[in-house]
């Protein structure tokens, strides 16, 4: 009987939804200290989602299916995210006094003006930040807005699984979320530091840019580690799951190191740079003080060397779960593993505790 009064009733599973795999992460949190109670990972079927978008309903529920009888956990209430590029975000500014209610009848009185669709078709939410510095009276809003059937759809699929959801967040505010439990991964916390997060799916490249722990830029390109897939399967003739199982389990020729991996990691050290020159190129940055790699292909052996060393920034693979202890039916090595791919669940699962 031992924790069972401490777990929090609104225990929520964390659930990436990306394009070839569905990630699910539950914490429990004693005093300041978080214990990772389950995890799994499931594969999806080919083109079962689509540059963020979910095409094959069935194929993402069943996999859904899949991935909650593996992390053999009893919760059912769950946060998924939206992608970056589907959300619209504004600050604004709005009378300090108003109380939540009265905010909320604002917003969608001046939504309109911020949002390029009609507003039946869209979901929106705000957060308070806090007050406007030059103007106490008066509070910054952020507003975020995305069209009502991405959100349906991750509500749909979730209830094929017989899961709810209870949180639609943005993927790039889970990331930050996750990012505020690597302090200790940078060995200095550094007020004022401004951490670059490349996470480097199968198919897509998402630039993040925190300053002081909240997000300032991000940028989405299509690049990723099937590209690395498609080589191996070309040069070697194996069908597509070989070939993804060959990446990670190795076996291959002696000539894929030289002539496959490493082409393939200085392309992403080339992305890397050149999404940060966009970065730069945006605004009053001329520099970051950290690389942070995540994703599937963050794992690649030696990528964040090549990577610091190119670019001369410190550079690292993150692991939000470095601190965390691990509940009796987590598999610590597989979890080691996939923590880079890891980070979006592990930021929604931290809804839990807001």
């Amino acid at each position: 009987m031992l924790g069972l009064f401490h777990k929090k009733a609104n225990s929520l599973l964390g659930i990436d939804i990306s394009s070839t795999a569905v990630k699910l992460i539950e914490l429990s949190r004693s005093g300041g200290r978080y214990r990772v109670e389950a995890y799994a990972v499931e594969p999806l079927p080919a083109n079962a989602v689509v540059e963020k978008n979910i095409v094959d309903l069935d194929g993402v529920g069943q996999a859904l299916n899949r991935v909650v009888a593996k992390a053999r956990t009893g919760t059912r209430a769950a946060a998924v995210a939206v992608a970056g590029s589907a959300v619209i975000t504004k600050t604004i500014e709005m009378d300090a006094g108003l109380s939540e209610d009265e905010l909320e009848t604002q917003l969608k009185i001046e939504a309109d003006q911020y949002i390029p669709y009609p507003l039946e078709e869209v979901a929106i939410d705000f957060e308070v930040q806090g007050p406007v510095a030059r103007n106490p009276e008066r509070a910054e809003v952020l507003l975020a807005a995305c069209r009502k059937e991405n959100v349906e759809t991750r509500e749909a699929v979730l209830g094929l699984a017989g899961l709810t959801a209870k949180v639609v967040d943005v993927e790039a505010y889970a990331m930050e979320r996750a990012c505020g439990l690597l302090a200790d991964q940078l060995g200095e916390d550094r007020p004022g530091a401004t951490l670059a997060i490349a996470d480097i799916g199968a198919t897509m490249m998402t630039l993040s840019v925190l300053h002081e722990g909240r997000t300032l830029y991000t940028r989405e390109q299509l690049f990723g580690g099937k590209q690395l897939t498609d080589e191996i399967q070309r040069r070697y003739g194996l069908s597509a799951t070989e070939a993804d199982i060959a990446k990670k389990k190795g076996g291959l020729p002696e000539d894929y190191d030289s002539q496959v991996l490493q082409p393939f990691k200085d392309a992403v050290v080339q992305q890397v740079s050149r999404s940060l020159q966009f970065f730069f190129a945006a605004g009053q940055y001329n520099h970051v003080d950290y690389i942070l790699l995540a994703g599937g292909t963050a794992s690649l052996p030696g990528l964040d060397h090549l990577v610091q060393q190119k670019i001369g920034t410190r550079t690292l693979v993150a692991n939000p779960f470095a601190n965390m202890t691990l509940g009796g039916k987590v598999n610590a090595n597989a979890l080691a593993s996939d923590a880079p791919a890891l980070m979006i669940a592990c930021g929604l699962a931290m809804r839990s505790f807001d």
